[in-house]
């Protein structure tokens, strides 16, 4: 076990170096994290959602999110970390059960929100995954949306915060995630106090992330990001075709098929 991908992952939190996760949304997007030096692998649960044509926020099928995250598995070889949003149910049951099929997968980890429920709310959930997993190795990375909700800044929000994540650290969670959070000083307020590996998600026009690391954050989450960067060029490139300008933006940046095609004929 101790070369698990739980316990890896696990370590890939308390190293000096913080940990950077790109967060994929198909096998292919995964592939090229792991072939480019990633460490781990996150999923983006938008970007799993856009992907399979599903709008983001609980409108895609449990079903076809597993048979998602199955083809992921498949071609990495890394610790892999999904987001599973609120757990896609209010019954602490079926999200628990669903954390299981996750864990069947071979999901070193998760990622679940307390969104616009309460902490309690979230507390039973992380509550039942520990219970249904009956000591299986499952790293929970608890997420409170109160800066995305704008639920109190300031003080107010560090506090909130904090009483959040140490509720769901009690429950069984293994970091906290705090995505919207870019203030310097309130993330550097948040790792000294709470005693859980903090992880934030990268946006624009955030300090460095030197900067954080040295603040205590130890976990970077690209979030939808990459799929929006991928679709973006995707996006100029048809654009530029269709006005006749030019195809040079289409082959720019283009990976060469052979490179491609190759890596997952290793991974069949």
């Amino acid at each position: 076990m101790n070369n698990s991908p739980f316990n890896t992952f696990t370590k890939l939190h308390q190293t000096d170096s913080p940990l950077i996760l790109p967060n994929a949304w198909d096998a292919a997007s995964a592939l090229i994290c792991q072939n480019t030096g990633a460490q781990a692998v996150g999923t983006s649960s938008a970007a799993v959602a856009w992907s399979l044509g599903y709008a983001d926020g609980g409108a895609l099928p449990v079903e076809e999110h597993l048979n998602a995250i199955a083809r992921i598995a498949r071609v990495t070889s890394l610790p892999l970390s999904v987001d599973i949003e609120d757990g896609y149910s209010q019954n602490p049951e079926q999200v628990a059960e669903l954390a299981c099929k996750m864990v069947a997968l071979g999901v070193a980890g998760i990622n679940i929100e307390d969104g616009n429920d309460t902490p309690e709310s979230l507390g039973e959930k992380i509550s039942a995954i520990r219970q249904a997993l009956n000591g299986r190795p499952l790293f929970i990375n608890a997420r409170t949306d109160v800066y995305l909700n704008a639920l109190g800044s300031g003080d107010k929000a560090i506090n909130m915060c904090l009483e959040r994540l140490e509720f769901y650290k009690n429950a069984g969670a293994n970091s906290g995630f705090i995505p919207g959070l870019t203030a310097m000083e309130e993330a550097r307020s948040l790792a000294t106090v709470i005693d859980l590996p903090i992880n934030i998600m990268l946006l624009p026009d955030m300090a460095p992330l030197s900067e954080f690391s040295a603040a205590g954050i130890k976990r970077f989450s690209t979030g939808p990001a990459l799929f929006q960067s991928v679709y973006g060029h995707l996006s100029e490139s048809l654009k530029q075709l269709a006005a006749v300008k030019s195809d040079a933006n289409l082959f720019s940046k283009a990976l060469d098929y052979g490179t491609l095609n190759s890596a997952f004929i290793k991974e069949a």
